[in-house]
């Protein structure tokens, strides 16, 4: 067994680095399922004046494969005699340069670590877990906005499907990619091409099809990416069943992204949102599929968002705390359930 220390990695948002040490230790334990050894002593050391995230274990290099996904984590180190630190060699799935996920800047933007978190926690909580590091992965996020979550799913190397009910997000998001695949000269396609249901049109659809190299496009390894302009709680015909391992979103906050409700109008309350789409969403996740929500919790209780999962027939997956504060107005936090049958 050997000790080893995580330096974490700095956070451009101040009030989401003040938590990650915390939020760092949740996560770091629930990657125990897939890994060789056990971690123990999860714990803080300050070594030279640096906070670092330590544990014991007996890690193998696909466990440091693994434990290189941590969301916040920086680089890795194995402790010898006290507090000489020898670096360990972080193997992080990147198919892609980082700022396919940093570049876009926009009000009301998911903070990237914490959708890494939450992405990780999910696919660690399904029956794919043994497969992440092996691609071949669907994501889903059916409150996709301008794709902070597809993103970070392009980036592991898996293929991924959005949802967004507004058309200016989706087109947004289409500009942006485009953009970013033509300066980084990666070979792709791009369309947003008319969905119809019973005769009449009933969406639009955003189909990518991209590549991390040239040699990769040759022996036909693409990535598929499909985004929905249409209402989350409105899919029935649009997209075919069983296709996703994980489902990972952040719910409206109250102030941003919503369905329509029963009068036409925008809604923004979670709850009710929710209840709504979880059984527009379940057909969509294959058996053993999680879910992974973020929510405000000053406008949706934890209990309730429960609740509504459990009498979908989910069942809720247990982690350490990570309700955190974002600003006044929202103090966020995680819930994680799976598919069963």
């Amino acid at each position: 067994m050997s000790r080893y220390a995580m330096l974490l990695a700095p956070s451009a948002n101040r009030v989401y680095a003040d938590q990650a040490s915390r939020m760092s230790q949740a996560e770091l334990a629930a990657f125990a399922p897939v890994l060789s050894s056990e971690l123990d002593e999860i714990g803080l050391a300050v070594i030279g004046g640096v906070e670092y995230v330590t544990f014991t274990a007996a890690l193998s290099a696909r466990d440091v494969a693994y434990l290189s996904n941590l969301s916040s984590a920086y680089a890795l180190f194995e402790l010898l005699d006290g507090d000489l630190l020898r670096p360990v060699t972080m193997t992080a799935l990147a198919q892609y340069d980082s700022d396919l996920i940093t570049i876009p800047k926009y009000a009301g933007k998911t903070n990237e670590q914490f959708t890494k978190l939450v992405l990780n926690l999910t696919l660690l909580a399904s029956a794919s877990a043994e497969k992440m590091l092996d691609g071949h992965l669907t994501v889903l996020d059916p409150l996709c906005g301008r794709g902070t979550t597809l993103n970070q799913a392009l980036m592991y190397g898996y293929d991924a499907v959005g949802v967004e009910i507004d058309g200016k997000d989706v087109e947004a998001y289409k500009l942006f990619l485009q953009t970013w695949l033509k300066r980084k000269r990666l070979k792709h396609t791009a369309e947003l091409v008319p969905m119809r249901r019973q005769g009449r049109r009933a969406a639009r659809r955003l189909e990518v099809t991209m590549a991390a190299s040239k040699d990769d496009h040759k022996a036909g390894a693409v990535q598929k990416l499909t985004v929905l302009e249409a209402d989350t709680t409105q899919l029935d015909g649009l997209i075919r069943g069983n296709f996703a391992d994980v489902l990972v979103t952040d719910l409206p906050y109250g102030v941003a992204h919503g369905s329509y409700d029963d009068n036409g109008g925008i809604s923004r309350r979670p709850l009710d949102l929710l209840e709504r789409a979880v059984p527009e969403w379940l057909p969509l996740l294959r058996p053993g599929g999680a879910i992974g929500l973020s929510w405000n919790t000053k406008v949706a209780r934890r209990e309730l968002a429960e609740d509504i999962l459990l009498a979908a027939g989910l069942e809720l997956v247990e982690h350490a705390p990570l309700a955190h504060r974002v600003d006044q107005g929202i103090e966020r936090d995680v819930v994680v359930a799976r598919k069963t049958s």
